[in-house]
């Protein structure tokens, strides 16, 4: 796996060190890691985003997601009763525990979850706030290079 420098960048911005710090772990992320289970991240609208993780077999009771700081946390624990598993045959659906972890971008909040079909979808929607939305700021003309004491001074002396 490559290894990119990011000094260069560290000279030339700044508050980006969350950022930088983000995609040194995301070089060794998902093969450390477990791919399990699999998810799906889309973009529904211009600030509005959908993760879809597939958790075939488990309850609304079994999953828990936990929004803390910029940080979304899934995790499942399948509540395996002993009766169950006398009468399996086979075990093909994987029920077990999980814990995925996503990196929210700043002003990003959970709206809504909703498990249907296996598929547990989490809703998010990206609300930046009126004092942290840009601003167009205009310049104001400049007259004359003589203060506004001066010009008062010549306009009276003038009228006289």
């Amino acid at each position: 796996m490559r290894h990119f420098d990011l000094t260069p960048f560290h000279r030339s911005t700044i508050g980006f060190d969350r950022l930088f710090s983000l995609l040194d772990q995301a070089g060794g992320g998902e093969s450390q890691g477990t791919s399990y289970p699999p998810y799906n991240i889309e973009r529904t609208d211009e600030n509005a985003y959908r993760i879809s993780i597939a958790v075939a077999g488990f309850a609304d009771s079994d999953i828990t997601i936990e929004a803390a700081e910029n940080t979304l946390t899934v995790k499942g624990a399948k509540q395996d009763s002993d009766a169950n598993a006398s009468g399996v045959l086979f075990r093909g659906i994987a029920a077990r525990a999980f814990e995925r972890r996503f990196q929210l971008a700043d002003y990003v909040s959970v709206t809504h979850a909703r498990l249907e079909h296996g598929l547990l979808h989490i809703d998010l929607v990206r609300e930046i706030p009126e004092a942290k939305k840009p601003r167009l700021i205009i310049i104001e003309p400049q007259l004359s290079s003589k203060p506004l004491k001066q010009k008062a001074i010549t306009a009276v002396a003038a009228a006289a």
